[in-house]
């Protein structure tokens, strides 16, 4: 950590452990970050982090956290009727955040807030009001392109009659985030989008921001392409992992079982399916029979990899670059996905994976590779080299150090 710029991260959940999307993303850009510059973190948490938590953020000079406030459904209704803004403005509303905030950018030199996800951009509108224009330089990171994932949900659940309600709300989630992402992309110094795809659907959305692309990552020193198998699984097999009560981790497997699922125990008598990750959804519950079964929270995602023998990927909503593709290249997984699934990651067909979107096309790519080990193996070779190559977290976050010397 040098004595240069101080950079005060803000994130909606403390960054270790590392369990999901946002919380690993977070927690690699300080880790890297602190070894350029000196860094300090105020997070919000929903149970204080533990000694050995908060040692493995050691490399910030300064932590701060404030517990995340509860927010009813009651209190999510009022404000679709009372406010022009998204929920995501209002998810995270903290007056005690607000207050520390404050405090340290008022007490401290700090160099540049950087705001990590939506559901934190309201701090970062906050700075202006409270210090001079160009006090503190403002990056914003767009974990998603959250307009566009709003207008695909919408999509998505017209399809379905009785998803007709929820494509009413996205669609009213869609247009306020059209307006209020433009907004704080605009107000922010700098923004940072996590594929291509997603700066092109920025810059389409907000003329004049060209957000820097920063990709997610992968800690490729932390997985391996030999990991035992441990658990007893089942086999052959498939394993989806994710949070299972995120919205697109639930419409995928709702759509896997419904529509490929009984084509792939046809063709493959004996085949079970794991799905894997915390707070599964009531429609997720809902899948688990003597073919399929659901774990709940894992402390340990990596022996589900090391027993997998297909790794599944059928997304069908959502932006941005998955983090759960990126680990499964990192240990040498073979992989169907579709293509929104591997978004923003630059996988081959044929070569790193199989990328299929129709039900048909689905299910003949996952028999394809539960009776192909030698197709498993190649492909599961060439997507850790793929992971090494372009994705390992100590080379993507230094892209962000040219943008905090010219800010």
């Amino acid at each position: 950590m040098n004595g240069g710029k101080r950079i005060l991260f803000l994130t909606p959940q403390f960054p270790f452990p590392p369990e999901q999307g946002g919380a690993i993303r977070n927690y690699h850009l300080i880790r890297e970050t602190a070894r350029q510059y000196n860094v300090g973190l105020l997070s919000l948490v929903d149970d204080q982090p533990t000694p050995s938590h908060l040692a493995e953020l050691a490399c910030c000079s300064q932590i701060e956290t404030v517990p995340a406030p509860l927010r009813s459904r009651k209190e999510r209704i009022s404000t679709l009727f009372t406010s022009r803004d998204p929920d995501m403005a209002h998810r995270l509303d903290s007056a005690a955040y607000a207050s520390a905030l404050r405090r340290l950018l008022t007490s401290e030199r700090y160099d540049i807030v950087q705001v990590e996800g939506m559901e934190m951009a309201s701090y970062g509108l906050l700075i202006p009001q409270w210090l001079d224009t160009g006090a503190r330089r403002i990056v914003f990171d767009d974990l998603n392109a959250e307009y566009l994932l709003q207008r695909r949900a919408c999509v998505t659940d017209l399809g379905r009659p009785r998803r007709w309600p929820q494509a009413a709300y996205s669609a009213v989630q869609w247009l306020r985030l059209r307006r209020y992402e433009r907004m704080v992309c605009q107000r922010a110094d700098a923004s940072i989008a996590v594929s291509q795809l997603d700066a092109e659907a920025i810059a389409r959305l907000a003329p004049g921001v060209e957000p820097l692309v920063v990709p997610n990552g992968v800690d490729t020193r932390g997985y391996r392409t030999d990991l035992p198998d441990t658990l007893p699984l089942r086999h052959p097999n498939l394993v989806f992992t994710g949070k299972m009560d995120f919205r697109p981790n639930v419409d995928a497997m709702r759509w896997f079982c419904a529509e490929v699922w009984p084509e792939v125990k046809a063709r493959v008598p004996g085949v079970h399916l794991y799905i894997v990750g915390k707070q599964p959804h009531a429609e997720v519950q809902a899948l688990a029979d003597h073919d399929v079964t659901v774990t709940g929270y894992v402390a340990d995602i990596l022996p589900y990899f090391g027993g997998a023998d297909v790794y599944i990927v059928p997304l069908r909503v959502g932006g941005g670059t998955r983090l759960k593709v990126l680990e499964a290249l990192a240990t040498g997984m073979a992989m169907v996905s579709t293509r929104l699934g591997a978004e923003g990651i630059h996988l081959a067909d044929g070569e790193h994976a199989l990328l299929a979107d129709t039900a048909p096309a689905f299910a003949a790519a996952t028999v394809r590779l539960l009776q192909d080990t030698a197709l498993r193996a190649s492909l599961g070779k060439r997507a850790r080299a793929l992971a090494e190559l372009q994705y390992d977290w100590r080379q993507i976050v230094p892209r962000l150090f040219p943008l905090y010397e010219r800010l």
